[in-house]
């Protein structure tokens, strides 16, 4: 980058405080390009170690004041810019200083790798940043898709607006892995166990910068943390005042496939204010509407040759498969398997596994999402160390999210009140995040009881089928015809999509709590429900202090922490579990907690001139359902040379269940989602008197086969009782990861040449995942009554739980990432990085399915020009990533290679303080998906236009 040299003329001026007999000093001066004469607006003016601050205006004048004693220094700082430091020594004094900025390139300041300020090339552990002109510069929609392009991430998008990025393996699209926050704040849905994305993060407008960190960093911020984190930090409005305003039009679904072409927009306004560098504010809002992506994938992840399919008849492989189960139609899941038997085919009596025909994804979410933001935030100066503030934000959001199942979030609302006090080495914060769930609903029961509402339960159903069938059978139907002839003779009377009756039915479930339909269980209600209501409140509080001018053998910062869960029951998803068991499902009762308290430590001291450097750090968490647990990290850090940086660290973490995964009760399909905690199992007996959905299968296949060779449904069943495996599940307990980490990180030729790269390997123990089980209702397990309670003609004696439970198995993964940058001649720049994950195998199978879903190989390639003419500039990023296995409860699968390249060009109009962008993602129109069940994206296009400082002063 070529150099650019800022004059600044600073005049000191002295004169009585009103309140005081101290001196108040008053810096002013102007900031100018040396190259063109012109101020420069914008650029950070602050005094060093303190939080005393202003920004130069339109002129490129600035007025700082401060009731400091002499000597202080003062830090100047632009965009793209390496800071600038002059020290103020005297009154009277007219100073005229040259400062030299140069290249940001390698050179930025980070902070949530340590929770203090270093430079990245430093850190102790892997940490990538996304600046203010990185942002601007990225080709994709927006900042938060930018995000996929940063080394380590892969984003699963979900929705238009819902999007969760995660590190380093074991991916879902709910991760509560990797933890989100937004100035401190958790952006987490305490209920809906995710974190929201960006739906009520910042604004295009007021992101200062990204900073991510790949891998555990529980070790400092605590049970969420274990994957990696994403810190969004916002704009001060000290330092960014003025008017901006952001209008951005785009067009996606543009080959018409799953959906006319649909226009997308988004509108962004921000307004902020200082007053004499004592108050300030800021007001931020934005809405967003567009057609989502759509899930219209029909994989067959069920297929006949598994023994819940049909396998003994070839014939019914493919299309031809009645026990089919699509990704992405619902109704066909394992709780709607039918068991045909006693059909005459062949000469003998045979017995068929079909599944219900249930309803295509399509036909049961609203293709529109919209997101409304809205942030304000009031910030007081209270003296040179001491800024105290307000801020509300609040967010409503549609779309679809997978989680067990997949919801349709309608009208989702999360608000948080963040008070703060914060210091150059100290902060107090305090925060309430209020979560409503709206009109969202569960897809899963909303198909299941129009299926049994309009076409029987599945008993009555599959009498149809079985009739119907036997009918085509006498008439010499090949069994292919017959089994399809027989489904639509079951499936007369069923609601179909598109129709008023289908409508009206929809629109009744979904406005129910209870899930459990009358024709099942006596006494709810006659159409079942799907609605999705759940109300939360998150009460959290942090603190931190630097202590690192109090000590002189080491630099120590300790921090503390406390939260509050409060669920209001709902008596479907969140109960109140003091009740006796036949009562918990009724709405009402006292609110549920759940808490977690944390306190850390950390020690950093510099050998050998500061070219070593270690870490030192100690954390304790406490959930009063579990033992406390101690998370340390040991880290170094070693300087070669000054430009080779070596890193290596090690650390413990852990992660408490989250609400759901510890406290859900709700009833979807028949099968009971329980929490993990011990007092749930209480009078219910899933833990130790169960046996494996899995075995359960596997036992009902051995059974039909032997009934199909001329034993009874009971002999079968106990002969083949050895099948059935008894579950024996521990209460949960907290996850736990040990990772260990090296990295190099330099700046080389000249400052225009980066190359970081990093090693990693984990290893979980009591990885947290659902496991389905029966408990059967005539008698323990073992026993001749608990294994005729197995038979599929006996659901009805059988009481299936979906329990979050922990793995019994070791999980170890490794990888590697390696990024490079070069800037070259006239403002060039050539970037990439590639990254390997994988896992070790192992040798016994456990009670679940982990899904590590991630590919073992992603790669990017950028190349732009910020300027290559005056005012223009381009950037081009080429992504693909490999083909893996994609393992969830919900959906199975291969998720097949893709690749995909994002371009944009950025033109400024200065003197219109404006910036156009026009851009698209994908714009080849590569259709892919990113996990099993997940939405086809395709391409988009977009221009954006931004007015930015405007009114300012």
């Amino acid at each position: 980058m070529k150099k650019i040299s800022l004059f600044i003329y600073l005049l000191f001026l002295s004169f009585a405080a009103f309140a005081q007999e101290s001196n108040l000093i008053e810096v002013t001066g102007q900031v100018v390009d040396q190259d063109t004469k012109e101020p420069l607006p914008g650029v950070s003016v602050y005094i060093k170690g303190t939080v005393t601050g202003t920004v130069s205006d339109v002129s490129g004048a600035f007025v700082l004041r401060t009731k400091l004693k002499f000597p202080f220094t003062v830090v100047f700082s632009s965009i793209g810019f390496q800071p600038q430091e002059v020290q103020v020594q005297s009154i009277g004094s007219r100073l005229s200083i040259a400062l030299v900025t140069q290249t940001m390139l390698g050179k930025e300041v980070v902070i949530s790798a340590s929770r203090m300020e270093e430079s990245q090339l430093q850190s102790p552990v892997a940490i990538e940043k996304l600046d203010i002109r990185a942002i601007r510069e990225t080709p994709a929609p927006s900042f938060y898709d930018a995000l996929e392009n940063v080394k380590g991430v892969q984003m699963t998008t979900s929705s238009l607006t819902f999007k969760v990025p995660n590190t380093r393996g074991f991916n879902i699209p709910n991760n509560f892995r990797f933890m989100q926050l937004v100035d401190g704040v958790d952006m987490q849905a305490a209920t809906l166990g995710v974190p929201l994305g960006n739906a009520i993060g910042p604004t295009e407008l007021d992101i200062a910068s990204v900073e991510i960190t790949p891998g555990a960093a529980s070790a400092l911020y605590g049970m969420n943390a274990i994957n990696g984190m994403a810190n969004l930090i916002t704009k001060s409005p000290f330092l960014y005042q003025g008017l901006s305003i952001y209008q951005k039009t785009g067009v996606n679904h543009i080959d018409g496939i799953d959906h006319n072409p649909s226009i997308l927009t988004e509108t962004a306004i921000r307004y902020a204010k200082a007053f004499k560098d004592k108050w300030a504010f800021k007001i931020n809002a934005s809405y967003m509407r567009g057609t989502d992506w759509r899930a219209n994938t029909a994989t067959d992840q069920n297929p006949n040759n598994l023994n819940t399919a049909n396998p003994a008849f070839p014939e019914l492989a493919g299309a031809n498969n009645p026990a089919y189960d699509a990704w992405n139609k619902y109704g066909d899941e394992n709780n709607n398997a039918v068991t045909i038997s006693g059909v005459q085919y062949g000469g003998k009596s045979q017995t068929f596994l079909v599944r219900r025909t249930g309803y295509w994804e399509r036909d049961v979410v609203s293709p529109t999402v919209d997101n409304l933001k809205f942030d304000a935030s009031l910030h007081y100066r209270l003296n040179e160390n001491a800024e105290l503030s307000y801020g509300y934000r609040v967010g409503k959001m549609d779309g679809v999210f997978q989680r067990g199942n997949k919801i349709q979030l309608d009208n989702v609302l999360v608000q948080n009140h963040r008070l703060e006090l914060k210091g150059a080495n100290y902060f107090v914060r305090s925060y309430l995040s209020i979560e409503n769930t709206g009109d969202s609903y569960n897809v899963k029961p909303l198909v299941d009881n129009l299926d049994i509402t309009s076409g029987g339960t599945n008993p009555v159903w599959g009498a149809k089928y079985k009739a119907a069938l036997q009918a085509e059978l006498d008439q010499d139907t090949d069994l292919a015809t017959a089994m399809e002839r027989a489904r639509q003779a079951a499936d007369l009377g069923r609601v179909e999509p598109g129709t008023a009756a289908f409508d009206a039915l929809k629109n009744t479930i979904i406005g129910i709590n209870n899930w459990d339909n009358g024709a099942v269980i006596p006494g709810a209600p006659a159409t079942g429900g799907a609605w999705l209501t759940q109300q939360s409140r998150l009460y959290h509080t942090d603190a931190q202090w630097d202590l690192k001018d109090k000590l002189d053998f080491a630099d120590l910062l300790l921090g503390v922490d406390a939260r509050v869960y409060e669920v209001i029951p709902d008596g479907n998803n969140f109960v109140d579990f003091s009740r006796p068991i036949n009562e918990r499902t009724l709405p009402g009762g006292d609110n549920v907690y759940y808490k977690k308290f944390g306190a850390f430590g950390q020690l950093t001291k510099a050998f050998f001139e500061d070219k070593l450097k270690l870490y030192g750090s100690l954390r304790l968490d406490y959930n009063p359902e579990f033992d406390p647990k101690l998370n340390p990290r040991l880290a170094a850090v070693y300087t070669l040379a000054e430009h080779h940086n070596f890193r290596a660290s090690v650390q413990n973490g852990f992660r408490f269940p989250s609400l759901f995964e510890a406290l859900s009760y709700v009833n979807n399909g028949n099968v009971r989602r329980v929490g993990g905690l011990s007092y749930i199992n209480e009078g219910l007996g899933y833990l130790d008197n169960s046996y494996t959905l899995a075995s359960v299968n596997a036992f009902n296949a051995a059974v039909n086969r032997d009934v199909t060779n001329g034993l009874t449904a009971d002999q079968a069943a106990l002969q083949n009782k050895s099948l059935l495996n008894i579950t024996n599940l521990a209460a949960t307990s907290p996850e736990r990861i040990n990772s260990f980490e090296v990295g190099y990180r330099s700046v080389l030729l000249q400052n225009s040449f980066v190359i970081d790269v990093d090693a990693y390997l984990n290893a979980y123990s009591g990885f947290l995942g659902q496991v389905e089980v029966a408990v059967p209702a005539s008698g323990e397990v073992g026993s001749d009554a608990g294994v005729l309670d197995m038979l599929a003609a006996n659901r009805a004696r059988q009481t299936r739980y979906r329990v979050y439970t922990n793995a019994k198995n070791t999980y170890r993964n490794y990888g590697s990432s390696l990024g490079l940058t070069y800037n070259f001649f006239s403002k060039f720049t050539l970037a990439g990085n590639v990254n390997y994950n994988n896992i070790r195998a192992n040798e016994e199978r456990d009670i679940f399915v982990t899904g590590f879903n991630t590919p073992k190989w992603t790669t990017n390639l950028s190349f732009g020009n910020r300027e290559v003419l005056k005012n223009l500039g381009f950037n081009i990023v080429w992504r693909w990533q490999d083909a893996f296995l994609w393992e969830s409860p919900l959906a199975n699968g291969k998720v097949s290679a893709y690749h995909t390249v994002d371009a944009q060009a950025t033109l400024k109009v200065p003197s219109l303080k404006a910036t156009v962008k026009v851009g698209g993602a994908n714009i080849f129109n590569n259709r892919y998906i990113q996990y099993a069940a997940g939405p086809t994206i395709g391409a988009l296009y977009y221009a954006a236009f931004t007015f930015d400082g405007l009114l300012a002063k």
